[in-house]
């Protein structure tokens, strides 16, 4: 079996070199809305709560309420802690964390990248993690669930069925009030690993439809998963030959599903992981928008692509941010499309935003999101009720912190 671990460390040491020569794109928006107003935000509230180093989050809107779950340590320690929280005003404001740890005193796994989930519907609420299993890094899944909306909790059944190793998982709720879930395991030990769903109507204690949408997959990067205009579900992933990302779609709420398409046929072939997935989000004209990294020859870089028909074919990539843009995320929200992504650069990495005011076809330049001064990766995007709340983390002498910027 390979190890992956070892392959992304070898890889990243190659990536910065692969970076640095790549050549900065941008295209420029025709402006019929204004532009996005940035206001940076902290989530936590700095005066009431103590410094914690933020090692994971997620972030989930439904109807008017914005949804976050993270896992972070107090300063100076390395005791994990989970916690839920909500805004009701598009991220400006928070309510007090709900610890979850202390009820549920699972050892944890989560990290970015192969983050702590959580997905909505009402007063339904469910969080997934990754807990430590037989070996360090590596365990099954564990979900705890509220019909409250976050008062009580309750620990849920696993997705898996099992208590394999399980990771990079993904949920989503339908307007049904199901949840839908996908993630990675090597559940036949044939050393790769394979993307799984399931599927749940009572909010995480039982799961059914239980299967494979495909049995080989890149082992490391997250998965996205969106409902299309036409209410059909679908999954970005990357693949295992060649290393591009791939398309499946479930047109029956999860009961069958096919693999649909390539997201940019780079034909990248590559015998380790990068540990990136890519973005997924759906415009107001109802087409498909997807962010997707390549390390291919010669075409190495992030690139914005779409789709008219469902996610059948994609239009030619866009290429997106300055060399050594690398994790990215995108959302539909306030009349346009935003694109928010992490770039390596001589003086470390930062977060970028960029918007397209005419769906997908020109994108403005990018702008500095990020303090400037500070190391900032993994950024998320969502669309709020009214605008759009990006969420990221940025190095400080105490540890990373969980630093936002309100759109709008």
């Amino acid at each position: 079996m390979f190890n992956f671990k070892v392959l992304g460390f070898a890889y990243c040491l190659v990536l910065a070199g692969l970076l640095s020569a790549c050549d900065e794109q941008l295209t420029i928006s025709s402006t019929h809305l204004p532009a996005l107003s940035v206001n940076p935000h902290n989530p936590f509230d700095t005066q009431t709560q103590p410094a914690q180093n933020l090692l994971s989050f997620d972030v989930y809107v439904d109807r008017q309420t914005v949804h976050a779950a993270f896992v972070t340590t107090p300063s100076g320690s390395k005791q994990t802690s989970i916690a839920y929280m909500r805004s009701e005003d598009g991220g400006w404001h928070w309510s007090s964390p709900v610890v979850l740890s202390q009820q549920f005193p699972q050892p944890v796994e989560a990290k970015v990248g192969n983050d702590i989930q959580i997905a909505a519907a009402g007063d339904k609420l469910l969080i997934v993690w990754q807990t430590t299993g037989e070996l360090p890094g590596m365990g099954p899944l564990f979900t705890v669930y509220s019909n409250d909306a976050g008062k009580t909790w309750q620990q849920g059944v696993k997705p898996t069925g099992s208590d394999a190793d399980q990771s990079h998982h993904e949920l989503l709720a339908d307007q049904e009030g199901r949840f839908h879930a996908v993630w990675l395991d090597d559940r036949d030990e044939n050393g790769y690993q394979g993307v799984r769903y399931a599927r749940s109507s009572d909010v995480g204690k039982s799961w059914e439809l239980a299967q494979t949408i495909d049995d080989s997959s890149c082992s490391c990067c997250w998965n996205r998963l969106a409902i299309g205009a036409d209410g059909k579900l679908n999954v970005l992933y990357r693949d295992m030959k060649p290393r591009d990302m791939a398309l499946a779609q479930s047109a029956d709420g999860g009961a069958s599903w096919q693999r649909l398409s390539t997201v940019g046929e780079f034909n990248w072939i590559f015998d380790g992981c990068p540990h990136n997935g890519g973005g997924l989000s759906v415009a107001g004209d109802g087409a498909l928008h997807s962010l997707v990294w390549t390390g291919a020859d010669n075409q190495v870089g992030l690139y914005h692509m779409q789709s008219a028909d469902g996610g059948k074919s994609w239009a030619p990539p866009q290429r997106l941010g300055e060399a050594g843009a690398f994790h990215a995320d995108i959302a539909f929200g306030a009349g346009r499309l935003v694109a928010v992504w992490d770039a390596l650069g001589p003086e470390g990495s930062k977060v970028f935003v960029s918007e397209s005011v005419d769906n997908g076809e020109h994108w403005s330049a990018s702008k500095l999101l990020s303090s400037a001064g500070a190391s900032a990766t993994f950024p998320r995007i969502v669309a709020t009720p009214t605008g759009l709340l990006a969420m990221w983390l940025e190095q400080t002498p105490t540890g990373k912190q969980w630093s936002a910027a309100v759109l709008q």
